[in-house]
């Protein structure tokens, strides 16, 4: 699999997140189920836009894109606070 492929296969899953987000947004009501997936969403969206940004970040310097690794949300959690 190219660099190109797997970077669309993040870009995808991100896709299928914000889609899956969008439709429980747009559902008006929401359950304590609907808003836990919520939760659950923009933490997995988080880690993966951190993915995509490690991959292209390792490819500008040369290095090998399939270095990058989904971090823990703990990490990725803290980088807006």
């Amino acid at each position: 699999m190219s660099d190109r492929n797997t970077d669309q296969t993040v870009l995808d899953h991100i896709q299928r997140l914000v889609a899956e987000e969008e439709r429980i947004l747009g559902q008006g009501v929401r359950s304590d189920a609907d808003l836990d997936r919520l939760k659950d969403l923009g933490v997995a969206l988080d880690q993966a836009w951190d993915l995509l940004r490690q991959r292209r970040a390792l490819r500008e310097f040369g290095r090998d894109p399939s270095e990058a690794q989904v971090r823990p949300a703990e990490v990725v959690e803290k980088y807006l606070g």
